[in-house]
């Protein structure tokens, strides 16, 4: 059967097919055209940050580059090979030149972050390399014990290349053994998954206290009239008029030991003026001015929801003889979900990469995984910085797999 289609020509004599496809193809490259800036935009501050974070995370060429003839005796020799001579005349050499090119500093640091309190011991010898004569190996061990560990060699095979998993490892209190076995560190000294865990029981419960006060608030929004409705909004959007660090610091004089909530339970003999609350420079306090800045998140979505939600629903359940509490549980909240969803993924993302707010309020018992990553960025190790951020990174995203799950992101409703 022959294709009419193809029979039918334009005004211009061109296959009406041919002119269809065409034109189809002029629109997609201006829908493309019109969306590249904002691409571009994306990919340049979102996207290229990320995949160097994640980069950084992985790759560290500190040691490496300052040590090419120890890494090549490591690639050389299989991991459990006992330190030779040979491996102790390429450290030397390696140090003299790092002496020149003054980059022991940074192959002692990389040592460093594997095996805490070895960077001296790299400047310290590369001081006296120069002065060093063979046997190299009783050389060095002369110089300090240190050079004679397994534990030592093995931090400096881990760093031999410039490609590692040794900061992840750090970063979930684990450590290579002297012989390349990952192994946990003692329990005094594990710190961050115990901080990942109490970043995110933190936010589960901010999340928490924030959908308690937010879910009376938005069914308020969309079931008051209009005049006051737009009354009550502005006041939910007040906070966004000031400045983060001006809310965050008027809380510390509001919560602080001879501040006003504290005064006013004072005066009202609720406490003593020996049993004030302590309140700020901790968990309390975190917790406190958290939910307050994070609070309108959860309204808006929630605000959203509610005000599709039609009254004659409850209506319908009520005349069909269900209580109250019967029509709140099965017609009104089961059609609140989507916003309540969108309103806890948004806050509990939110909280778990709050630094400023814990580190002015939260003190030393209040602080999140955030300050930290913070921190270590402050203190140039940028890799383990990476590495924190990398696995914060990837808990967001099970967070929006597991919303996907329940929900759907096809219902994300954000306001």
């Amino acid at each position: 059967m022959t294709d009419i289609s193809s029979s039918l020509t334009t005004a211009d004599g061109r296959p009406l097919k041919a002119a269809l496809a065409a034109a189809q193809a002029r629109a997609r490259r201006k829908a493309f055209l019109l969306v590249a800036p904002l691409l571009l935009f994306v990919v340049v501050t979102f996207i290229l940050p990320i995949g160097q974070m994640l980069q950084r995370s992985v790759y560290h060429d500190g040691f490496s580059k300052a040590a090419p003839n120890l890494s090549q005796w490591f690639s050389a020799n299989p991991e459990g090979t006992v330190p030779d001579e040979a491996a102790y005349a390429a450290l030397v050499a390696d140090l003299v030149q790092m002496k020149k090119d003054k980059t022991v500093g940074e192959a002692g640091t990389r040592i460093n972050y594997t095996l805490p309190g070895t960077r001296s011991l790299f400047t310290s010898a590369a001081r006296k390399s120069e002065s060093l004569q063979p046997p190299y190996k009783e050389a060095m061990i002369a110089l300090d014990a240190e050079w004679g560990k397994a534990e030592l060699w093995g931090a400096m095979r881990s760093s031999a290349s410039p490609w590692t998993s040794d900061f992840y490892l750090i970063a979930t209190d684990r450590k290579r053994d002297s012989d390349g076995s990952v192994v946990m560190v003692p329990e005094n000294q594990r710190i961050y998954i115990w901080l990942f865990a109490k970043t995110f029981i933190l936010s589960g419960v901010i999340t928490f206290v924030c959908l308690l006060l937010a879910f009376p608030i938005a069914h308020l929004l969309a079931t008051l009239p209009m005049s006051k409705s737009n009354l009550l909004m502005i006041l939910v959007l007040l906070p966004f008029w000031t400045s983060l660090l001006v809310r965050t610091t008027s809380w510390i004089v509001l919560l602080q030991g001879q501040g006003v909530v504290n005064n006013v339970l004072v005066s009202l003999g609720l406490i003593g003026d020996d049993g004030r609350i302590a309140m700020i420079y901790n968990q309390t306090g975190t917790i406190i001015v958290m939910t307050h800045i994070l609070l309108p998140f959860m309204v808006l979505p929630l605000y959203s929801v509610m005000r599709t939600i039609k009254p004659s629903y409850a209506r319908a359940a009520r005349s069909l003889g269900a209580t109250s509490w019967t029509t709140f549980r099965r017609i009104y909240l089961p059609q609140t979900l989507p916003g309540m969803g969108a309103g806890a993924l948004l806050v509990f993302i939110l909280a778990v990469g709050y630094y400023i707010t814990p580190a002015l309020v939260g003190g030393a018992d209040g602080q999140l995984i955030s300050n930290l990553i913070q921190f270590h960025m402050s203190k140039s190790n940028w890799s383990l910085a990476a590495a924190l951020s990398g696995m914060l990174l990837v808990g967001v995203l099970l967070l929006y797999w597991l919303y996907d799950r329940l929900v759907g992101i096809d219902k994300l409703k954000l306001g």
